[in-house]
């Protein structure tokens, strides 16, 4: 009975710095809105997140009753497998007021810091409780023995290679008699390989990322696409206003023809065509009737009546563009014929046409004009 209590008296330090130290270290991990993250990591590489740490103390033992003090020395290595759990392997002795001493011990780790707050490379302090077990070399007494305890390791944050570390270890043993003892030592850890952690949120597999890419590549071939499209549109509304503009300026020259008795000469009339058309739209149509019914009455005897097809040169083959205008003027000649018009005299003519200044809509014609 009276070893345990020493025992738990003795790690009654370590119990209030682990109860205070979370209060310390409230650095909870955070995002940019002020959120705590917590995820899952992703484990590092077998030669990432190691530590070596050497320190020195005293060790209070309790031996059949008998206290006594010694000098204590921590040599310890070990490997974080996540940013909560490692795994240590150390040795803790030297000496006694009369005995030479030594633990050779494995430790878990569990660093309940970044286990309850998350982790956080900057973080100042990290509170670590462990369980250990291992061989105890009792001279000039027992000889080996088997141990076990738990312990209190406090990881204070110097550099991101560089640890100050606070280790109180708490052990018993059975010799003829039970027996036990508390290590203090205060040391240095020196971290190897990487030492920070990556979210298994924050990782990209390289073959998501490549189709990532290829997906934003279609999105901007797309966003290109739709801007040739709207400037397509943009120049058919252009050669529509045109079309419409002279659509108008016929309708005022027809108009002021009607209201001029006596006309002796009259302008040619044309009649446009969709691209690679041959036939006339409804509007069209319209413009020729309205043409032979108020202008057409007006021209002077003896004009001969010339009908010429044509088509533009910048688009669709020669040979297509020559077939086009020669059927666009037989097309138009027979509307005339069909509206009781003569065209026994009407010469029928065709030609292809290079557009000027890029009006190429306006060469998609039937020209009826007069000599």
């Amino acid at each position: 009975m009276k070893t345990v209590k020493f025992f738990f008296g003795a790690l009654a330090l370590a119990v209030v710095s682990m109860v205070a130290a979370p209060v310390m270290n409230a650095q909870e991990n955070k995002d940019a809105e002020g959120n705590i993250v917590r995820h899952p990591y992703l484990t590092n590489g077998l030669w990432d997140n190691i530590f070596v740490n050497v320190g020195g103390g005293a060790n209070f033992f309790y031996d059949n009753g008998d206290l006594a003090t010694g000098a204590a020395l921590n040599i310890n290595a070990g490997k974080w497998v996540t940013p909560s759990v490692g795994l240590r392997a150390g040795f803790n002795g030297v000496t006694g007021i009369d005995k030479l001493f030594g633990y050779f011990h494995g430790d878990v780790m569990w660093n309940v810091t970044n286990a309850y707050f998350g982790y956080k490379e900057s973080r100042i302090w990290d509170v670590v409780p462990y369980v250990h077990a291992g061989l105890v070399y009792d001279r000039p007494v027992a000889g080996m023995e088997w141990g076990a305890g738990a312990g209190l390791l406090n990881v204070i944050r110097l550099t991101d290679k560089i640890d100050l570390t606070v280790d109180f270890l708490g052990n018993i043993y059975k010799r003829y008699s039970k027996a036990g003892y508390v290590s203090a030592a205060v040391g240095v850890s020196v971290n190897l390989g990487r030492t920070d952690w990556t979210r298994a949120s924050e990782y990209h597999n390289p073959a998501d990322v490549d189709k990532i890419t290829a997906a934003e590549a279609a999105a901007a071939a797309l966003t290109a696409a739709n801007a040739a499209l709207a400037a397509d549109k943009a120049k058919l509304q252009k050669e529509n206003e045109a079309l419409s503009t002279e659509k108008v300026q016929l309708v005022e020259t027809a108009k002021k023809a009607t209201e001029t008795s006596g006309i002796k000469d009259i302008a040619p009339a044309s009649f446009y065509f969709e691209i690679g058309k041959t036939e006339l739209s409804a509007k069209e149509l319209k413009h020729l009737d309205y043409y032979l019914a108020n202008i057409l009455p007006n021209v002077k005897n003896g004009k001969a009546t010339v009908v010429t097809g044509t088509a533009d040169s910048n688009t669709g083959y020669a040979k297509r563009n020559e077939y086009l205008s020669k059927k666009r003027a037989e097309y138009v000649v027979n509307l005339l014929k069909e509206r009781g018009i003569d065209t026994n005299n009407i010469v029928v003519k065709n030609s292809v046409v290079k557009a000027a200044n890029g009006q190429a809509a306006f060469d998609r014609a039937v020209v009826v004009s007069f000599e």
